[in-house]
C-alpha cells in the first residue's frame, strides 16, 4: 500500500513538473492594418535562443503587405515587399526586443487583416525543465515504473500536441483567407452578373422598340 501511495505521489510530482516546464512560449495575433499605415510589434528574446515568425494576409484587396524583422541592435534581418504570407526563423537570437513590422503604406484605400504567430525556443526553459526533473529523483522500483520513461513520454506527447495546435492555428488562418477570397469572388460574380443582365434587358428592349418603330414607319408609308 505504501508503494502504491509513493507511486501516486511521484506521478503527481512528475505531472506538476511537466506542466511547469512546458509553459507556452508562443503567441498568435490577428489584427486589422489600416490603409496607408504601419504597425510594429515587439517580442522579447533571450541570448542564444530562436524565434520563428509566420504571417498571412487573410483579407483585403491584393492580399499583400510589406514585412520586416529588426534585431535589438537595429539591424534588418528580414525585409519582404508585397507578400501575402511568409515563414522566417531567427537563430541564434540576441538578448533584447525584436521588432516585427507590417507595412501597408503603399495601399491608399484598402485595409488588410493580418494573422501572425511567434514561436519562441529559449534554452533557459529547457535547462529549468531538466533541473525540475532531476530534483524529483527516481523512486525505488515501484511496479517497474521509471521517471525517465514517464518524462520522455510526456515530453513526446507535449511536443506533438503543441505541433498539432500550431498546425490547426495555421490551417484556421488559411481557411479564413480562402473564405474571404470566395466571398469577394462571389460578390464580384453577383455584381457583374446583374450588370450583364441589365445590359441584356436594355438591348432587348431597345431592339423591340426599334422593330416596332420600323413597322410603324412602313404602315405610315403604305397609307
Amino acid at each position: 500500500m505504501d508503494d502504491v501511495r509513493r507511486l501516486c505521489v511521484s506521478l503527481l510530482a512528475v505531472f506538476i513538473g511537466a506542466v511547469n516546464a512546458f509553459s507556452p512560449t508562443d503567441s498568435e495575433f490577428t489584427f486589422l492594418l489600416p490603409a496607408a499605415s504601419k504597425e510594429c510589434f515587439y517580442q522579447s528574446a533571450v541570448y542564444n535562443g530562436s524565434i520563428e515568425i509566420e504571417y498571412q494576409v487573410i483579407a483585403g484587396a491584393g492580399m499583400d503587405v510589406d514585412f520586416s524583422v529588426v534585431s535589438p541592435g537595429g539591424m534588418y534581418l528580414v525585409s519582404e515587399f508585397r507578400r501575402s504570407d511568409g515563414v522566417h526563423m531567427v537563430e541564434p537570437t540576441e538578448a533584447g526586443d525584436y521588432q516585427i513590422c507590417f507595412d501597408n503604406t503603399f495601399s491608399r484605400f484598402s485595409e488588410k487583416m493580418v494573422f501572425f504567430e511567434v514561436i519562441l525556443d529559449n534554452p533557459s526553459n529547457d535547462a529549468g525543465a531538466d533541473d525540475e526533473w532531476a530534483g524529483l529523483g527516481e523512486p525505488e522500483s515501484l511496479l517497474e515504473y521509471k521517471l525517465d520513461d514517464i518524462k520522455e513520454s510526456m515530453e513526446a506527447v507535449h511536443r506533438r500536441l503543441e505541433r498539432s495546435r500550431q498546425m490547426q492555428t495555421v490551417l484556421r488562418a488559411f481557411e479564413a483567407r480562402d473564405r474571404n477570397l470566395l466571398e469577394d469572388n462571389l460578390w464580384r460574380v453577383s455584381f457583374w452578373s446583374c450588370v450583364n443582365m441589365l445590359v441584356m434587358l436594355s438591348v432587348a428592349l431597345t431592339q423591340v422598340y426599334t422593330v416596332r418603330r420600323l413597322f410603324d414607319d412602313k404602315r405610315r408609308v403604305c397609307s
